[in-house]
């Protein structure tokens, strides 16, 4: 706040503008954000994972190293336990020294406010631990990357009387237990898809993010983060997997804001709905094994593939811009075309390795 009045620029204060024009049509969207994380230590010209003997081929949940980590993962789930928070899992993922802590899921600000307690939290508890708490999207070359995947539902009404919009019916009335969404909760997902580009800006917020969000082979092998504009039923190789009355949305990263990443999905699905878009078919494909010829055959777009990209598509997103406001939208787009051009400009060790001694 400013002078007693809501600053326009204030993530929080954007995201509860796109709470306000759900409630105008006694709307309210729960989300379930899926925080991963790494905990890491430093060494001399780099990092490492802070466990040493994190080192299994495939160690999403390694129970051994789960073990070597309680200490830690107690610490914070009874913290964040303390403060409210109903936390779910707390599992070991994909990477070495790679986390995941699952959330309950709830009205889409209060999920915003318990991923950023959970952050204060983690940081400060690792720290007593000894060891770093790294949201960073791809801190290894050759590890998976951190993803924030949000699991979105739409309900009408208020408290137990309230019902999700996003579960299918037949005519008759009764579930539809074939189909993943609702007619509405397509729409929304159209306007997720329609608006992705910019989206992307928001949700894969830095340089690094674009190291997680790629296409084709990467170093890491399987990533499970799309880069394919697509949906399909409980397909984690598209950038929205419907499951029955939800969605998850798979770009996010965990360097993402929440506020302005879910106010902009908000603003997106909203058009979506207004404008009765249609998403297309589903896709059941195993999009990661697909060429881009054969991406490109059955006309599905890409997610931007590197940070300007991104930013040249919220720009040019009236929608997406609209629900930051203009003093947020204009900050924001400078603020990350100078983060790209610092990145660009800067000359790393892989091209000094590569080139110094070659010409």
């Amino acid at each position: 706040f400013v002078n007693g009045q809501p600053f326009d620029a204030c993530p929080r204060q954007v995201l509860k503008r796109a709470v306000e024009r759900l409630a105008d049509r006694r709307w309210t969207l729960k989300v379930g954000i899926e925080p991963e994380f790494f905990l890491l230590k430093a060494l001399q010209g780099g990092w490492a994972p802070a466990d040493d003997a994190d080192r299994l081929a495939k160690p999403s949940y390694d129970l051994k190293s789960l073990a070597r980590q309680l200490p830690f993962l107690l610490q914070l789930q009874d913290t964040l336990e303390r403060c409210g928070l109903d936390v779910l899992q707390l599992d070991h993922e994909d990477a070495h020294g790679q986390y995941e802590v699952n959330f309950a899921f709830a009205h889409v600000l209060s999920s915003a406010d318990h991923l950023m307690l959970f952050k204060l939290a983690a940081q400060a508890i690792a720290e007593r631990h000894g060891m770093v708490f790294s949201m960073m999207p791809k801190p290894f070359a050759d590890q998976p990357g951190s993803g924030m995947h949000c699991h979105v539902s739409l309900w009408e009404g208020r408290n137990d009387n309230a019902r999700n919009v996003f579960v299918p019916h037949r005519a008759d009335g009764a579930l539809d237990t074939e189909q993943t969404l609702s007619p509405l909760g397509r729409q929304f997902v159209a306007g997720v898809l329609a608006h992705a580009g910019a989206l992307t800006a928001l949700a894969a917020p830095t340089v690094n993010s674009y190291k997680r969000l790629t296409v084709g082979e990467s170093i890491s092998g399987t990533t499970w983060a799309p880069a394919y504009v697509a949906h399909g039923p409980n397909n984690r190789t598209a950038l929205v997997r419907t499951l029955h009355g939800r969605f998850e949305w798979r770009a996010p990263d965990a360097s993402a804001n929440p506020y302005l990443m879910l106010a902009g999905m908000i603003a997106a699905g909203l058009d979506g709905i207004e404008r009765g878009l249609d998403p297309g078919p589903d896709c059941d494909e195993d999009l990661f094994v697909l060429s881009l010829a054969q991406i490109a055959e059955r006309g599905i777009a890409l997610l931007p593939q590197n940070l300007a990209e991104a930013v040249d598509a919220l720009e040019c997103d009236a929608t997406v811009c609209g629900a930051l406001g203009d003093t947020l939208a204009r900050e924001f787009i400078a603020l990350k075309r100078e983060e790209h051009t610092a990145y660009a400009r800067h000359v790393s060790d892989w091209e000094l390795q590569r080139y110094a001694t070659t010409f």
